[in-house]
């Protein structure tokens, strides 16, 4: 089973350096989180699974990497500057100022709290006696519109220069430049642009760990195709998405497929579902998949004045607005749900092993080398081998000499490593009760069974463990 509680994951990512407090030493600024050194190396294992499945193995993708500020013009053409908010209430008690829609939705369910404009929030709240998560009264201002871009200045004299707007979604940075992949790389539809990146969203409430943070990672793909064909390419990343996730590892029972309501869908959208996780505090998205239609490129070329049609390469004279199929997975949303899945506590013997069960292939250590002591010829032993693997693979391998063995292994198990390979006086020909000399014992993190190879045959093994 995965964890059961949130407090369980975010003391171990502490305690084992996947991820830390922001700003720790200051007393930290609230929810924002630094990734630690295993943390980033499980995070970009995740992008790297996601663009070689995505991008590199789809002979119609291509990858991109925009600018996070942008003109402003475009957050206007999008529709963030006017429509891009949550509606806030304040408590006339304590002057806590929380988003209306989330307390009503806890209460009343996303379906209910969907069709409520601006003006039904406030009632609504009051006519279900929703309490102050601060204080605990009832008793709330009208709901006001809060726009979640972050706004800053670009200009070298404070108060004089040009709002601009930290980007709240990395879409917008591919759409802007469609005229530009069009005339370097020439596609045919359907072809994708992709891109991983930090989004900015100035939430009012956040929380949950990294569940819901003001600064993110995307991998977002805008996928062009011909109008009429939306529905069959939609349901083709629709079914490549779930299997992606299932092949990370991620039980299915604890997945779910959510279609939006007609009232819920954004204003572009002709349809949108959510996958969803099964996290300790409910249900909610980490991946969401819309038809955009041909919303975004008719504002674009409206506000720039640019043309940003599609030109048949058969017939120069058929010349129209794509439609956009948008699979927006969350980068930071996966890692987490990639953590909790992994995160098991079984019984062994007399004790409680703590183990991550990530998939082999996003594991942040592949393989660690432990010294049976820290004799010198032992470590010497050891660190040639160690030396070996990093030459002969492109594993990513722990060295460790800290503490007892057993100590070692459960370190490594709290880190999910897949395999551990320990180095003893039999390997140096020193006491041939623990095994032959130029031998070693493999220790497998989820059998926890052990065996004894030849090192010559060390990388066969390792690539036999990879193979299950």
């Amino acid at each position: 089973m995965p964890a059961t509680s949130l407090d369980q994951v975010v003391s171990l990512c502490k305690r084992r350096g996947f991820v830390f407090p922001g700003s720790e030493i200051y007393g930290g600024l609230a929810n924002t989180w630094d990734y630690g050194p295993l943390g980033t190396e499980l995070k970009k294992r995740v992008q790297a699974s996601w663009w070689d499945t995505f991008v590199r193995q789809k002979p119609e993708m291509m990858g991109i990497e925009t600018a996070i500020l942008m003109h402003p013009n475009v957050w206007e053409a999008s529709g963030h500057v006017s429509n891009f908010g949550d509606p806030l209430v304040e408590c006339r008690k304590c002057h806590a100022r929380p988003r209306g829609d989330k307390l009503l939705e806890e209460k009343l369910g996303v379906e209910v709290v969907a069709v409520l404009t601006l003006d039904q929030v406030q009632p609504m709240m009051m006519a279900e006696k929703i309490p102050c998560p601060e204080c605990g009264k009832c008793d709330w201002t009208a709901a006001k519109k809060f726009n979640l871009m972050f706004r800053t200045q670009q200009g070298v004299i404070e108060g004089e220069g040009t709002d601009i707007y930290l980007r709240p979604e990395t879409a917008q940075g591919m759409f802007v430049n469609f005229k530009n992949i069009l005339d370097t790389m020439r596609p045919r539809l359907p072809f994708g642009i992709a891109q991983i990146g930090k989004s900015f969203r100035n939430e009012i409430t956040p929380g949950n760990f990294t569940f819901r943070t003001r600064e993110f990672e995307q991998m977002e793909i805008e996928y062009f195709v011909a109008p009429g064909t939306e529905e069959k390419y939609f349901q083709e990343w629709l079914d490549a998405t779930m299997q992606w996730y299932t092949d990370l590892g991620i039980a299915k029972e604890r997945l779910r497929i959510r279609e939006h309501t007609n009232e819920e869908r954004s204003h572009y959208s002709s349809r949108t579902v959510d996958i969803e996780y099964h996290y300790p505090w409910g249900w909610g998205e980490f991946m969401g998949l819309a038809n955009r239609s041909d919303y975004d490129l008719k504002q674009h070329q409206e506000k720039s004045g640019q043309d940003l049609r599609y030109t048949d390469p058969d017939d120069a004279t058929k010349k129209f607005h794509p439609y956009v199929v948008e699979p927006a997975f969350g980068c930071t949303r996966t890692v987490l749900v990639l953590l909790l899945e992994a995160y098991t506590e079984e019984k062994v013997k007399d004790d409680t092993r703590t183990v991550m069960k990530f998939h082999k292939r996003i594991a942040p250590i592949d393989v660690a080398i432990l010294p049976l002591s820290k004799k010198e010829h032992l470590v010497a032993k050891a660190q040639e081998l160690y030396k070996k693997i990093v030459h002969e693979t492109k594993l990513v391998v722990d060295f460790d000499i800290t503490g007892s063995i057993g100590k070692r292994y459960r370190r490594q198990d709290e880190i999910g490593t897949p395999l551990c390979i320990t180095v003893d006086f039999g390997t140096i020909g020193e006491d041939t009760a623990q095994g032959a000399k130029d031998t070693v014992t493999i220790r497998d993190r989820d059998t926890l069974q052990q065996e004894r190879v030849a090192i010559g045959e060390i990388r066969e093994k390792i690539a036999e463990a990879w193979r299950k």
